[in-house]
């Protein structure tokens, strides 16, 4: 999952240059630098009644490298690529949800910030070349705190089936349907309660492996400028059949996270792209 707890413009940046992948590689730059800032409402953690809103301006990076790679399809190291695979080793992360002030993590140490990295299966179901992509997507990551990468967080794994129409100008748009799914060191992070931080209507729980989250994401976007980009980016979480959906610390069953903003692209390489 290219995010995986929440949304990060770092992200959501080279999420919405999927309209790249109907240039002819030769046409693109190797590397580009740019900043995306914008407004997120983010649910805290799936289950919280809660949102989370920030506005974050923050940097990216997309680079075209043979085996090296930051583009509209991740971050990592692509060990493995033939027409219809890919082996990669990537990287994700998601911001902090805060901590004092949701009620239902009253007196509870705060979640962190996250990365995330591990290896990720893409299959390419109708064709690399297809101008609506089809892929299947299989992530393994560990999970640790962004702040102390000493504390591991769990294991993570997001099949996700993803349709992405890739336009060369304009506007472009991608959705996706996936299931989380995590350790009990991860199940733990979001919703283990202990004794010492149990109240009268907060009672102890222990945290279980297993179903994190249904989700359902989307994103469209909108070139206005050569070096200026418009997007807008949704994701909908549902604990429904979770593994602790009876956590205290679940308070709905269904939440919403949304994000709109510009991306500008300040500095791009003159050699270009080979692969």
């Amino acid at each position: 999952m290219k995010c995986l707890l929440g949304f990060s413009l770092a992200c959501a940046a080279t999420l919405v240059h999927a309209d790249d992948a109907a240039t002819k590689p030769s046409e693109l730059p190797l590397w580009e630098l740019g900043v995306a800032a914008g407004a997120l409402s983010q649910q805290a953690y799936p289950g919280a009644d809660q949102q989370v809103t920030r506005t974050p301006v923050l940097p990216y990076v997309i680079y075209r490298g043979k085996v090296l790679r930051a583009d509209d399809a991740g971050a990592g190291l692509r060990a493995v690529r033939t027409e219809s695979f890919e082996l990669d080793v990537s990287f994700a992360g998601s911001l902090s949800a805060g901590g004092k002030e949701l009620r239902a993590r009253e007196g509870m140490p705060r979640l962190r910030s996250l990365v995330e990295f591990g290896p990720v299966g893409r299959w390419y179901l109708n064709g690399r070349k297809a101008a609506d992509s089809l892929t299947f997507e299989l992530p393994l990551r560990g999970v640790f705190e962004a702040s102390d990468l000493r504390r591991h967080r769990g294991m993570s794994l997001e099949p996700e089936l993803a349709l992405e129409h890739r336009a060369r100008a304009g506007w472009s748009y991608g959705v996706s349907a996936g299931v989380l799914f995590g350790d009990r060191r991860l199940g733990a992070t979001y919703y283990t309660v202990a004794p010492n931080e149990a109240l009268a209507d907060r009672p102890a729980y222990a945290a279980r492996a297993g179903l994190i989250a249904w989700r359902l994401k989307g994103g469209v976007s909108h070139q206005l400028t050569p070096d200026v980009r418009l997007f807008a980016i949704g994701r909908v979480d549902s604990v429904a059949g979770a593994a602790n959906r009876d956590s205290p610390l679940v308070r709905q069953t269904t939440g919403a996270s949304v994000g709109i903003g510009l991306t500008y692209t300040f500095a791009r390489s003159a050699a270009r792209a080979s692969d």
